[in-house]
């Protein structure tokens, strides 16, 4: 495999990540929704972001061209070598108790604020099938991002309660926004050959979505600052969340590993 390609491979595997392992943790709601039509919406963003994390790994399978599979790369790879946000692996709590679905909203509203940005961006991308695959995933991260936003003020502008799950959850969360905006190699190598666009340049709009959804839902944005320092999953630095997570998600395929469907 050529160098340009294991620069896209692992560009290509952060995105993969992202969207595998928030797909995984949104499907723990699965019977466990506050409401029914709640419980089937998570389902389906989860459907979406599975399906996108499908789509990547495919490209990455092919471009590595050494017998990975879409499934190998999702099932028999260990915590170090996964590539996605800090923010995406944590559980759907702030101190380690119950679930908190307020703490679900206000991720999936975060990431997919970033991601429709993202996507929308990648359209223009120099690789062709990266380019095809954000137009598809656009399309579903746009609704991903009206439902979370339409619950976080919902939320935000409810009841004393909701209200202040909602703020907790916020607090929590947002430190780890700062990775989105961090540096790394496989950014860059991807920027060089205009495969992807600078982070950095997507932070003024992000913030202005955000900004606009907060104001609305009466929240109040954290003012410490984000420093990021508990954030450094995109270079395989993960928390023990996200061991956990795995051994959940890939326990039947490596169990199983001549298994087919």
């Amino acid at each position: 495999m050529a160098r340009d390609d294991d620069a896209l491979v692992e560009y290509l595997l952060h995105l993969a990540d992202n969207a595998l392992v928030l797909g995984q943790r949104n499907a723990e709601w699965c019977g466990h929704g506050p409401v029914l039509e709640e419980d089937i919406a998570m389902a389906n963003i989860s459907v979406d972001l599975i399906g996108q994390a499908r789509l990547l790994n495919q490209y990455v399978a092919a471009k590595k061209a050494d017998g990975s599979t879409e499934d190998s790369l999702a099932f028999f790879r260990d915590a170090q070598e996964f590539r996605n946000y800090t923010l995406l692996e944590l559980p759907h709590d702030t101190d380690g108790g119950e679930r908190d679905y307020a703490v679900t909203i206000v991720r999936n509203f975060l990431y997919s604020a970033l991601m429709v940005l993202l996507w929308k961006a990648l359209e223009s991308s120099s690789d062709a099938q990266l380019a095809g695959i954000a137009g598809r995933s656009l399309k579903e991260t746009r609704y991903h991002l009206r439902h979370s936003r339409d619950w976080l003020v919902r939320m935000g502008d409810g009841t004393a309660e909701s209200h202040r799950r909602a703020q907790a959850a916020l607090d929590y969360l947002w430190p780890f926004t700062a990775e989105f905006w961090a540096g790394s190699a496989m950014e860059d190598a991807a920027v060089a050959r205009a495969q992807t666009v600078p982070m950095a340049s997507l932070h003024s709009e992000w913030t202005a979505i955000v900004s606009d959804a907060l104001t609305d839902a009466t929240l109040t944005q954290p003012t410490a600052k984000a420093t990021g320092a508990a954030s450094s999953g995109k270079t395989g630095a993960h928390t023990p969340h996200l061991t956990h997570l795995l051994d959940e998600m890939q326990s039947l395929a490596r169990q199983h590993p001549q298994a087919t469907w």
